[in-house]
């Protein structure tokens, strides 16, 4: 298999070795642009002002992972994304998108999910839940559930998920992945060990891979490992494709890649 195109792939480049004082550092500058934020979004009464239980959520979330990654080393933009994730999640839209988004725990592999059906149907990627027996999903609100696998379809990398819920928390699929250049799209998932992490950003179009017959979407966007499975969702709310992998592009860089929605479709009718 090309080496480019391996599932969930984060290049070696978007990490940089540093040290504890440099990394704290960091963290501060990052807690005093939240403060910042803050205290101007008060200034403008007719905006919601950021909440303070956003900023403890990121302040702590990023002491935890200070203690328990190193001396791993630690992605600066990972830095990034947690602030990104809280500016977004105060959105009330992107807050109800993120209660559809699920942990999938699958041996010792971790991956994202998403309901697309009150009643617990889940989508994530064939190769987070491959060759395992025992997988848990957990929901943001409604906690714990053991998972059955119903439907695989490793050729697109995508399988499918069931949990005994009622009235679970889901996202809509739309009927086909249409979308303009440089559409803006959001996603939410499990990154570098956090949960229900939101961000955006745009679809490049289709592309070519060697170990795939169809083509699959190029997103200019901010994915981690961990993002395998997570919905890609358009400005009307509706998922148009799954994340599974991310690969260094001639002309883009790195980019994300997704499975369009249209594929699941067709894997249903065979």
């Amino acid at each position: 298999m090309d080496e480019r195109n391996k599932l969930d792939v984060i290049d070696e480049d978007l990490y940089e070795e540093i040290d504890d004082d440099e990394l704290l550092e960091i963290l501060e500058q990052e807690r005093q642009k939240v403060i910042e934020k803050e205290k101007a979004e008060k200034e403008k009464p007719t905006k919601r002002p950021f909440p303070k239980w956003a900023f403890w959520m990121i302040a702590s979330a990023m002491f935890l992972n200070v203690i328990a990654i190193f001396p791993q080393t630690f992605s600066i933009p990972a830095i990034e994304f947690l602030v990104t994730s809280a500016k977004l999640s105060v959105d009330p839209v992107i807050d109800e998108y993120q209660e559809s988004v699920v942990v999938v725990s699958a041996g010792n592999s971790k991956g994202t999910g998403f309901s697309i059906s009150p009643e617990g149907t889940i989508i994530t990627n064939h190769h987070v839940i491959e060759d395992e027996k025992v997988i848990s999903i957990a929901f943001p609100e409604e906690g714990l559930f053991a998972a059955e696998i119903v439907a695989t379809y490793p050729s697109i990398d995508l399988a499918v998920l069931q949990v005994d819920g009622n009235e679970l928390p889901f996202l809509e699929l739309a009927k086909e992945t249409t979308f303009e250049s440089d559409e803006h799209i959001h996603f939410i998932g499990n990154p570098l060990r956090f949960n229900g992490i939101a961000n955006q950003g745009n679809i490049i179009g289709y592309t070519d891979l060697k170990s795939w017959e169809q083509q699959v979407l190029m997103l200019d966007a901010p994915i981690y490992r961990g993002n395998s499975g997570s919905p890609v969702i358009n400005q009307n709310g509706k998922v148009i494709g799954v994340i599974f992998a991310t690969l260094k592009h001639d002309e883009h860089g790195k980019v994300g890649l997704a499975v369009p929605v249209d594929y699941y479709y067709q894997a249903l009718e065979e």
